[in-house]
C-alpha cells in the first residue's frame, strides 16, 4: 500500500490571532484540569474543557459564516463561553484546585482573547 503525502494548506481560521490565542486558552484548560480531584472529573473538569473547546470552535464556524449578523451570533456565542471558562477558573481558584500564579496567568490570556474577539465581532457591525 502506498501512501500520499497531501500538502494541506493553512486554513482561513488559522490566521486569525484571536482563534491561535482562543486555542492556546484551550490547551492550557486542558492541561490544568489534568491535575483536578478525581471526583471533578465527569463535573468541573468536563465543563470547562467543554467551555475551552468551545471558543475556537465558535470562532471556526462564525469564520465560514457568509452573512455579518451570521458570524456575529457565533463570535458572540464564542464570549458567552469565554465568560463561562473565566467563572470556572475563578471557582477552580477558590476550591483550592488551581494557585493564584495559575489563574493569574490564565485570567490574563481570557482577557487577551476576549479583547480580540470583541475587536473581530465589532468589525461585522450589524444595525
Amino acid at each position: 500500500m502506498i501512501l500520499y503525502t497531501v500538502y494541506m494548506p493553512e486554513r482561513p481560521y488559522q490566521k486569525l490571532v484571536v482563534w491561535q490565542e482562543a486555542d492556546r486558552l484551550c490547551l492550557w484548560t486542558y492541561e490544568v484540569t489534568r491535575c483536578f480531584p478525581m471526583n471533578e472529573r465527569y463535573s468541573l473538569v468536563q465543563q470547562m474543557r467543554r467551555a475551552g473547546y468551545s471558543v475556537p470552535m465558535c470562532i471556526v464556524e462564525g469564520n465560514v459564516r457568509r452573512t455579518a449578523k451570521d458570524k456575529q451570533h457565533f463570535f458572540t456565542q464564542a464570549l458567552g463561553s469565554l465568560e463561562e471558562l473565566h467563572y470556572q477558573y475563578s471557582l477552580a481558584k477558590r476550591l483550592k484546585y488551581i494557585d493564584e500564579k495559575i489563574f493569574s496567568k490564565i485570567d490574563e490570556q481570557i482577557r487577551r482573547v476576549s479583547y480580540l474577539l470583541n475587536k473581530l465581532r465589532s468589525s461585522f457591525n450589524v444595525s
